[in-house]
């Protein structure tokens, strides 16, 4: 989740925790500053965008490492605070919030890496989007209130704050697995052979969802509002470009995406240039993780394929135009895909 999401459950879990030990603002501190310690591993340059992809929610995310690390930043805090005999208060509190970090990390589909050292698979259920107001909001308000107020009438605000986010992960749970009977349906009714798919919640909310599965001429896109009259997802099938992975399918970098994207990628060459792209992430033409890894040149000893450091270029993804669509397929207004939305206009 973003930072934002993540200081307001780390300060909610720290108050719950430790309001009726401590000042309220004492763990609510502990408990914002804390819940971002994760996320710092972004500021750890891995060389190139492909790495930085992929190493991002590792080690830093682990609940192996994060309970080995907890008593030691337990420890600190409790000595900052200038509360030693609640050394084991300050510590449970602490586990808790770094373990909540990456557990809420995993609801969204980018992919967190919790079993390390054990098992390097990337979890990522995608029931919720990176950035969802409706989740984040309870969590400020209740800690908000809870700060404003006396302490046990506060913690009845944090409690309140924490249940109603985490009611609100239930409810996209649910939701995605309805949406995930009916695209199954869907793709049956229009022959549509699905290897594999899956289900994700469209940007900031979890009405609107999105659906991607890979068949064996490429993949299919759908999308699904809770607010449709029919409940018969319309597919759109695009190329996957097979035929550029199978020349290129022995480089790291492109092994990597294809690892980490659960095979959810496509490969396509533009003006020569070769690039990969992690389907769950994005919407037709656009993905947030699209990486240039090649290029095709012809010279007198014939074709080749140079491999070129990953670069991570900028799309043009035409904001305003994308924002109306999202809106219009949200309200259930339109069945046209993106792409025939921007031809159309």
């Amino acid at each position: 989740m973003d930072s934002l999401s993540q200081v307001a459950l780390g300060a909610a879990v720290g108050v719950a925790v430790m309001g009726r030990k401590t000042a309220l603002w004492k763990a609510a501190v502990m408990g914002a500053v804390v819940g971002t310690l994760p996320d710092l591993d972004v500021l750890i340059n891995h060389g190139d965008p492909i790495r930085d992809m992929t190493l991002h929610r590792t080690e830093s995310h682990a609940l192996f490492y994060l309970t080995l690390a907890a008593p030691l930043i337990a420890w600190i805090t409790a000595k900052l605070a200038r509360e030693m005999d609640l050394f084991k208060h300050w510590w449970l509190a602490v586990w808790l919030v770094l373990i909540t970090h990456p557990l809420l990390d995993t609801m969204t589909i980018y992919g967190t890496q919790l079993a390390l050292p054990f098992s390097d698979y990337p979890f990522g259920i995608g029931s919720v989007f990176v950035i969802d107001p409706l989740y984040t909001l309870p969590l400020l308000l209740g800690t908000g209130v809870a700060l404003a107020r006396k302490q046990l009438a506060g913690l009845r605000w944090n409690t309140l704050g924490l249940a109603i986010s985490s009611a609100y992960l239930m409810w996209g749970l649910a939701m995605q697995f309805y949406v995930g009977t009916l695209a199954d349906k869907s793709l049956t009714a229009q022959g549509i052979s699905a290897q594999q798919r899956l289900v994700t919640a469209a940007p900031f909310n979890s009405v609107l969802w999105r659906v991607v599965a890979i068949t064996p001429s490429g993949y299919a896109e759908g999308f699904y509002s809770l607010l449709d009259d029919d409940r018969n997802i319309q597919f759109i099938e695009y190329p996957r470009g097979e035929h550029i992975y199978n020349l290129v399918r022995s480089n790291w970098e492109v092994n990597r995406i294809a690892w980490f994207s659960k095979g959810y990628f496509k490969m396509e060459e533009k003006n020569g240039v070769l690039s990969i792209a992690d389907l769950r992430m994005g919407v037709e033409p656009y993905y947030s993780f699209t990486f240039d890894i090649a290029t095709r040149t012809r010279d007198e000893h014939g074709e080749r394929i140079l491999f070129t450091r990953p670069k991570q270029p900028m799309p043009d993804i035409q904001g305003a135009d994308t924002l109306h669509w999202f809106q219009q397929r949200f309200l259930g207004d339109t069945d046209q895909s993106l792409v025939e939305f921007l031809k159309g206009n």
